[in-house]
């Protein structure tokens, strides 16, 4: 496995002011589609599918 497991986040504690701020004004289907095409283009900065793979294992 090549996932990195570390804190690797420059500032963790601004991400998650940008995601819940981004995510404020929309309902909860809204906020589940907009996380969903985070986690895909996320998915696709990867790009390497045994990655991938690990990494939907860990998030179980």
């Amino acid at each position: 496995m090549s996932l990195n497991l570390k804190p690797n986040i420059e500032n963790p504690d601004l991400f998650y002011e940008m995601l819940t701020d981004a995510q404020r004004e929309m309902s909860d289907e809204e906020a589940n589609d907009m996380n969903a095409r985070l986690v895909l283009i996320l998915a696709n900065q990867i790009g390497n599918l045994e990655d991938l793979k690990d990494a939907i294992e860990l998030a179980k």
